[in-house]
């Protein structure tokens, strides 16, 4: 069975592999792979750099779509995801569209957790793309970069801190956590919050797989 291939668009190793560490429970459901696109900037943290790695990410999905089930672009804000659908028949999913579905079938309204303050306005834009603006409690930033996510004991400090705003604030009763790199920061924010908290990677792992059994089927 050819694998789901997942996409890092950054080309942080580091991230890939917690991209990967994060969806080891859905390989119960589906081979899995994760690769790093080593054209992409260390982090993702605006619109400019994610417009940048979309030429360089479609060239590398075609040399692995004979090899491949379907594609998940492993980037908050999915760049390239309409374009990859163009290019290929395969299934694609992007992790903040799957999980931002993921977040309407959980809860009324949804926040998102950004790294950044220039991370949001991409993120607006692909969900009133989506038309779900007004399922948006709030997307505040941690002002935190890609790189200083791995200082475990601060950034969950304050992670805690935007979530319970987003709640108490905003009125979230969902957190998404927005970007790749977060995913060791579920649990906790999870039980320091009381809110369900949804990994993007393990949310669009889970859609991409279900898209992939979906074709299956219509093919048997």
């Amino acid at each position: 069975m050819k694998p789901l291939i997942i996409i890092n668009p950054n080309s942080s190793e580091a991230v890939t592999a917690g991209i990967d560490r994060a969806v080891e429970p859905l390989r119960a459901f589906g081979p899995i792979r994760c690769v790093t696109l080593a054209e992409g900037p260390p982090g993702i943290e605006n619109q400019r750099q994610a417009d940048l790695t979309i030429a360089p990410m479609l060239a590398l999905a075609a040399t692995l779509e004979d090899d491949a089930s379907g594609f998940l672009i492993a980037c908050f804000g999915d760049p390239g995801l309409h374009a990859l659908r163009d290019q290929t028949r395969l299934p694609v999913c992007g992790i903040q569209e799957s999980a931002v579905v993921t977040a309407l079938t959980m809860g009324q309204k949804f926040g998102i957790i950004a790294i950044l303050p220039a991370s949001i306005p991409r993120h607006l834009r692909s969900l009133g793309a989506m038309g779900v603006s007004d399922r948006l409690a709030g997307d505040r930033a941690l002002n935190l970069g890609v790189g200083d996510l791995g200082s475990y004991d601060a950034t969950l400090a304050r992670m805690t801190e935007v979530g319970t705003a987003l709640r108490d604030n905003d009125g979230a009763n969902v957190l998404i956590l927005g970007c790749a790199g977060m995913a060791q920061y579920r649990v906790p924010l999870q039980q320091a919050t009381g809110l369900p908290v949804i990994d993007p990677c393990q949310a669009g792992a889970a859609m991409a797989l279900s898209r992939i059994a979906l074709e299956r089927s219509r093919n048997a």
